[in-house]
């Protein structure tokens, strides 16, 4: 570094996922905000390109605004632990467990976490077994509205509510469009929020909760991209109980999962004020429309401090 308190930072965005425009439009809000904060950034694409030029360049940091599974299914980031290369977020191990919703849910239920009673489906399974056959113990055994997901992703994509148990089997195909394991959980009715977790190196800190309330009810892609089609308050409109339980609950789930630096913690806080865990982010979105943003400035502070702070403990803690 010619300055010492300037970092060469890379950004990784884009990816052939469903979720690369997503990822495209992070990464730029990412890259902007770091050269705000005065380091040099170069934006770069996960391609067959990217671990050759991080070989020769040794950037003192790489921020991956990676977004499905390119980025947050660990195997990226095992690869640049293996180069050495200092990075922003989690390890490979602890994304791996954060990208599968039905280990995700396991290990924070043992942990004390409310989490909807669910079942878990593979698409041979289905197919082997039977769709109406299946279909018929799933509806007798969760009782209620159901929320039909795909077992890994994010962007609510392949995401269905089912409220008529016609629409299971069409709910079913869309998730097995997204990942070859479908999950099938009891919809809690409630209020959704979001809580972002930094950790720039003394330990884990919840972000004010931010409160989702979309103009359809459900908070789809559409709703989440797509300004209009979502109105936010940060912090949330809960009462102070329920934030401390949804902010503790958070901080309980990045402990649980083993996550570092950053995270996005999705919840659905019920009449009674007690959180029901959704999903886990390892790289959540950073978007002009995304949550985590509204939390950064709900707290006092502004991205360029915030993802400045997360790239100098990475570069800090650098073998």
């Amino acid at each position: 570094m010619s300055d010492s308190s300037a970092l060469y930072v890379v950004v990784l965005a884009g990816g052939i996922s469903h979720e690369r425009d997503v990822s495209l439009r992070s990464g730029r809000r990412v890259a902007d905000a770091l050269t705000s904060a005065g380091h040099r950034v170069v934006l770069r694409d996960p391609d067959a390109a990217l671990l050759p030029f991080l070989a020769e360049e040794r950037p003192d940091v790489v921020f991956p605004a990676l977004h499905g599974s390119s980025g947050e299914d660990g195997s990226l980031l095992e690869l640049l632990a293996a180069l050495g290369v200092a990075t922003v977020g989690s390890s490979g191990a602890a994304a791996r467990r954060a990208w599968s919703k039905p280990v995700a849910s396991s290990l924070l239920a043992s942990a004390g976490i409310a989490v909807p009673e669910s079942i878990v489906l593979s698409h041979e399974a289905f197919r082997e077994l039977g769709a109406s056959s299946v279909l018929r113990v799933v509806r007798a055994s969760l009782e209620g509205d159901l929320v039909v997901k795909p077992a890994s992703g994010g962007s609510a994509q392949g995401v269905t509510i089912v409220q008529d148990t016609n629409d299971l089997a069409r709910a079913m195909v869309e998730a097995f469009t997204y990942d070859d394991v479908a999950v099938v959980e009891r919809r809690v009715l409630g209020t959704e929020i979001t809580v972002a977790v930094i950790d720039t190196g003394d330990g884990p800190v919840a972000l004010p909760p931010v409160e989702i309330e979309p103009t359809t009810g459900v908070y789809g892609f559409e709703a989440r991209y797509n300004a209009g089609e979502t109105t936010f308050y940060a912090p949330s409109r809960l009462d102070a109980s329920a934030i401390a339980a949804a902010s503790d609950a958070a901080v309980l789930a990045h402990r649980t999962l083993g996550l570092r630096d950053l995270s996005r913690v999705d919840f659905i806080v019920d009449g009674s004020g007690r959180p029901w865990f959704l999903e886990a982010n390892v790289l959540p979105g950073l978007t002009e429309t995304s949550l985590v943003p509204l939390a950064i400035e709900a707290s006092g502070t502004d991205a360029a401090t915030v993802y400045s702070a997360l790239a100098r403990a990475a570069f800090a803690r650098r073998d």
